[in-house]
């Protein structure tokens, strides 16, 4: 099979570009990510760390909850909404907040914020980074809780 297509005439456009890292912004908070899958876990942390930010990491609820009941410096829960274990992420951010006064959080998830929303895993409102997301989006959300 053969396909032809026509040569294309002047020049492509390129292809919106991610950020380079010099471009993003960048912090030096502490930041607690909480990620069941092991494998999402270590990129996010790779990813956050490039930014300058300190990490924490946990796979469930908790073992979050026992970080922050602990003394570490944490100024950003970053946490699934949807987790297995009996605590997910809403709830997580409720205890945590309790916990912790003024703690801030960005959730993110692989599902639409409608359907998280509907489903009562999160209220309208709340700061949530749909998966996947670039890195220059992670950066921005991130610089974005912590100002809130």
């Amino acid at each position: 099979m053969k396909l032809y297509l026509p040569q294309a005439a002047g020049v492509a456009d390129a292809l919106p570009a991610e950020a380079s890292l010099s471009e993003i912004e960048r912090g030096d908070e502490s930041i607690l990510i909480v990620e069941d899958d092991a494998l999402v876990r270590e990129y996010v942390v790779a990813q956050i760390s490039r930014l300058g930010y300190d990490t924490l990491a946990a796979s469930n609820g908790a073992e979050a909850l026992a970080i922050i009941n602990g003394s570490e410096r944490i100024d950003l829960l970053f946490t699934d909404v949807i987790m297995p274990g009996s605590i997910n992420g809403r709830q997580l951010a409720i205890e945590a907040q309790k916990r912790r006064p003024g703690l801030k959080v960005l959730f993110t998830s692989g599902y639409t914020e409608n359907a998280i929303v509907h489903h009562g895993r999160l209220d309208a409102g709340v700061l949530l980074l749909p998966k996947p997301y670039l890195s220059s989006d992670l950066a921005r959300m991130i610089r974005t809780a912590l100002a809130t």
